[in-house]
């Protein structure tokens, strides 16, 4: 008879026993029994099939993809697509001697797009334009050129040139104080109010002055996909130079309408039909139906992008200009929205966008018929495919716990925040549709949002606050983890330190 005592001595006794591990089996190996290096590279390597599944088995507590839907970048492509970018992803797409051919397909999805903005080109004559890394360094490019064009009249009327300005609306993407605040621009902005979000073009024009280096007008703010009224903010410019002699231009932030527009409000002038329109960014990785790291920068004419910018590069006898701040980058960056647009072509793009537009719509009226929710962006095509909606009446929780119990309930991701600044007040939910974002999920994400409601109608304001309280915890522990420190806004600088502004996913 074995007593339990001479049991537990002979298991402790083998947990002496070194265990004996086998490399060539994942998780048998003493890789898999060890974390994975955080600070310092481990000094021995491994199989490259460990490190795949490792970090593999990592990634799976990232969200899922298609069911986020705060972000306005693209989750699918056709398979055709994605192997031609895995075929051409160990090109340095900068090297244009070596690589000439990636270069021509830069230059045709250039010349494609800058045709469906409507640039001043003849049929012969390539449009102005330049792939970047997304639309912020697209941004950042445009208000160069901006300042840069503006410094050079200002020195050749022998004027003061080191004060510029920019007008823009207060609900701006971050990207805008970025490239504002690294090119020592004056931020002016249009305050939003409780019911418009938009950029109210006379306010934005009484901001201009002659150090105002142009305006920007945005197709699709990332609050609640509303297109600005470009057309109406470049005829107050014309009056104004007309008034006062002051000739400002307009740059036109279509990250994310720039590829939706054309194809569901085609008679909409926002583009380069407008003269006072001379530069445009759009991003590829968004309603541009390709992965994650492409956008565009374009220019009416040469006119508008000063030659001292531009760097010139002989490949095979022949000039090729560059405008850019990255310059290492993959040609799958260019191979994919070349083959997007090649293999949709217009009539493919119309379908799409109309039927996520459909799509935004059925669910809006989802939405509303719960008697829940108040929707906050047009509808029928007139702002971006997504439904951006707040909590109606009193209620014991908030937007941030409707996302919060979502997401735990169906792994949906639905960001919450606050409205832009003077309308901060206002907190809404946003959900961004997506090609991939079927009617059937629609209906799904509509079935866990009622659930979710009455959820929380049931569960007591003192239940929902100690939630809040675990979540705000959790979220200063990982920081503190990842960071060395809790986070914390130490910026004197921003409209977030300045305002409280919170920036809507995109």
């Amino acid at each position: 008879m074995v007593l339990l005592g001479e049991v537990s001595d002979v298991h402790k006794d083998q947990s002496k026993k070194p265990i004996a591990y086998v490399d060539s089996l994942v998780y048998g190996s003493s890789a898999a029994a060890r974390e994975l290096p955080e600070f310092e590279m481990a000094e021995e390597p491994m199989p490259s099939e460990t490190a795949y599944q490792l970090v593999h088995d990592e990634l799976e507590l990232d969200g899922t993809p298609a069911l986020n839907l705060a972000s306005f970048v693209t989750t699918y492509m056709d398979s055709a697509a994605e192997k031609l970018m895995m075929e051409n992803m160990n090109k340095n797409a900068i090297d244009y001697e070596e690589y000439p051919a990636t270069v021509d397909l830069q230059n045709r999805c250039v010349n494609m797009i800058g045709r469906l903005f409507n640039a001043p080109t003849s049929e012969s004559e390539g449009c102005v334009g330049t792939s970047t890394v997304g639309s912020s360094e697209a941004i950042i490019l445009a208000t160069l050129a901006m300042k840069r064009k503006w410094q050079h009249a200002r020195k050749a009327a022998r004027k003061p040139y080191d004060r510029p300005n920019m007008v823009m609306n207060a609900a701006v993407q971050v990207c805008w104080e970025k490239a504002t605040r690294y090119l020592e621009v004056e931020e002016r902005y249009v305050y939003c109010t409780q019911d418009r979000y938009i950029i109210d073009p006379q306010e934005a024009v009484d901001l201009c002055d002659e150090n105002t280096i142009g305006v920007c007008g945005i197709l699709g703010l990332t609050y609640t996909g509303e297109y600005e009224d470009i057309k109406t903010l470049s005829d107050k410019l014309d009056q104004l130079e007309k008034d006062k002699g002051l000739d400002i231009k307009i740059h036109v932030d279509a990250a994310s309408g720039g590829m939706v527009a054309p194809f569901c409000v085609p008679d909409l002038e926002w583009d380069f039909r407008l003269p006072r329109v001379v530069s445009i960014n759009t991003s590829g990785h968004k309603y541009g139906m390709t992965y994650a790291g492409i956008g565009w920068a374009l220019w009416r004419s040469k006119e508008y992008l000063p030659e001292d910018l531009i760097f010139h590069v002989n490949y095979l006898g022949a000039d090729q200009a560059s405008f850019t701040l990255n310059f290492s980058k993959s040609a799958a960056q260019i191979v994919g929205p070349l083959t997007v647009l090649i293999r949709n072509g217009k009539s493919g793009f119309r379908a799409i966008m109309q039927s996520i537009t459909e799509t935004s719509d059925y669910l809006a009226a989802q939405l509303e018929a719960t008697g829940r929710f108040t929707i906050m962006n047009p509808r029928q095509g007139k702002s971006l495919p997504l439904v951006a909606f707040r909590l109606k009446g009193d209620n014991h929780f908030n937007e941030y716990d409707v996302a919060s119990t979502l997401r735990s309930r169906g792994n949906w991701i639905v960001p919450a925040y606050t409205m832009a600044p003077k309308a901060e007040s206002l907190r809404l939910l946003r959900v961004v549709c997506r090609m991939d974002f079927s009617r059937s999920r629609c209906n799904a994400l509509v079935r866990d949002l009622v659930q979710t409601l009455e959820l929380l109608d049931k569960q007591s304001k003192e239940a929902i606050e100690s939630h809040r309280e675990l979540n705000s915890k959790h979220k200063k522990s990982k920081a503190k983890h990842h960071h060395g420190h809790e986070s914390g806004n130490k910026d004197n600088n921003t409209l977030q330190s300045k305002t409280g502004k919170t920036h809507a996913v995109c």
